[in-house]
């Protein structure tokens, strides 16, 4: 049995504030240091075991997924501020909730779902043909958040949701979020938290999204309307073995985890995306190409998102080089041996990947955005593993294939109709939340394409 090396608990004492804001390059030195997998000590005294081996990561969250489950981070400290749902949850009820509601992500559900997201997308267009007007440079990371929330808070709640609340919404859970990561990041600064009723504050945030929630399920349920939107989905399933559907607590929850992984991983893809197609026109040019050959049209139907395969490349390339999810986590709850070393029950498993994405040893050139590696001819002898945007194994995210139909629609028409470039030249960095976002605006200008065949 192979010795993992360890980091030294003072190495990570020692860097404990610089991790705050950005664990990542810490994390990039680890790797140099101590290879593809070894012991840290998290926060100083939980062993974890972090890698971006992708043979080890297939194992933990695919071959030998029955021995590890979401950390408690994941569940109680979250579920505390979002409920207990397919995110916040394991075992038989997850499972069961799996199976409840993934068919209203099936090829059926979301060919009803494509006009609801095409129009927030058109609506969203004026914003840009504003800033071309008026010479004044959007704000990308703005635009992101606010396109991807009008989304899927569209494709669940369709008109019954104001802008007013749909903002409402949008600053609370972003609030709440950065609240629950300092929390985790600092866990020995909880005890002040709680005094100085920072707690507090933030739980009455989650209260107040939960009233809204709760409004908007029942408004609907007193309606008697159907809408063929998530909202409706969830309202009209039933589980198997009793024919009942679920209460209005896991109503709550199952929406409010729609909003928190279906909105702030989609708007941060946007803005990384932009970003990089600024910086590379030929990319754009290509991508043009393909639209004006194989549509040929003002708006996409369902039929053409699988027509339109270099999109899906920019799409992944920018979710290689900035994955949503940057990091992830497992609680091994059995002792079990990957690759020749030991895992001991209760040991954290942190699956790196960002890492995994940016390895020399899996990637040609990983810092190189290039969205021809992910062509047909060319991911054919990759990894299953070493790409990673919406996990892997049984808790694959419910919404993937929301999402990249989502990015096809927002590629489509804002590169159709606009040019972008960088407004400032100043390099950015990254800022990991629990989803990895810029450190400062993106701010790009925008102008009206002189050559568009049909808008």
């Amino acid at each position: 049995m192979r010795k993992l090396p360890i980091v030294p608990r003072w190495k990570v004492l020692n860097r404990v504030f610089k991790m705050l804001k950005n664990p990542i390059p810490s994390f990039n030195d680890y790797i140099e240091e101590f290879g593809d997998t070894f012991v840290v000590y998290v926060g100083g005294v939980k062993r974890g075991i972090f890698s971006i081996n992708p043979d080890v990561i297939q194992h933990i969250l695919q071959k030998g997924n029955r021995k590890y489950a979401k950390s408690p981070i994941q569940t109680d400290a979250l579920a505390a501020y979002i409920g207990f749902g397919l995110l916040t949850t394991e075992g038989d009820y997850w499972l069961r909730q799996r199976r409840l509601i993934q068919p209203g992500f099936h090829r059926q559900k979301l060919v009803g779902l494509v006009d609801i997201m095409q129009q927030e997308v058109i609506k969203a267009c004026a914003s840009f043909e504003n800033s071309a007007l008026n010479g004044i440079p959007i704000d990308m990371n703005q635009q992101g958040m606010e396109i991807a929330f009008k989304i899927v808070a569209t494709s669940l709640f369709s008109s019954d949701i104001s802008d007013e609340k749909m903002n409402e919404l949008s600053h609370s859970i972003e609030a709440v979020q950065a609240f629950f990561i300092r929390t985790i990041r600092l866990p020995f600064m909880k005890p002040i938290y709680q005094l100085t009723g920072k707690i507090k504050k933030h739980q009455q945030i989650s209260d107040d999204i939960a009233t809204i929630l709760d409004e908007l399920i029942e408004n609907r349920r007193k309606s008697g309307q159907r809408k063929d939107d998530l909202l409706d989905m969830l309202l009209e399933t039933r589980y198997e073995d009793t024919g009942e559907g679920m209460t209005d607590t896991q109503l709550r929850a199952e929406s409010l985890i729609l909003f928190v992984a279906g909105h702030e991983t989609t708007a941060n893809v946007i803005t990384w995306m932009f970003y990089l197609l600024a910086q590379h026109p030929q990319v754009v040019q290509k991508l043009r190409q393909e639209f004006d050959t194989v549509v040929g049209k003002d708006e996409l139907d369902y039929e053409d998102f699988r027509n339109i395969p270099y999109a899906v490349q920019v799409i992944n390339e920018s979710m290689r080089m900035y994955p949503p999810a940057w990091i992830i986590d497992r609680m091994a709850i059995s002792d079990d041996e990957i690759d020749g070393f030991e895992v001991q029950k209760n040991d954290l498993m942190i699956p790196f990947i960002y890492g995994l994405h940016h390895s020399k040893d899996l990637w040609d050139q990983p810092e190189q955005f290039n969205p021809d590696r992910f062509s047909r001819e060319n991911k054919k002898d990759r990894h299953p593993y070493a790409f990673l945007p919406f996990g892997g194994g049984p808790r694959l995210c419910i919404g993937n294939n929301f999402a990249i139909m989502e990015l096809q629609l927002i590629l489509f028409h804002l590169i159709q109709r606009f040019d972008f470039e960088l407004a400032d030249q100043t390099p950015v960095d990254l800022l990991p939340m629990i989803t990895l976002k810029p450190d400062r605006a993106i701010r790009l200008k925008v102008s009206k394409r002189k050559i568009n065949s049909f808008f």
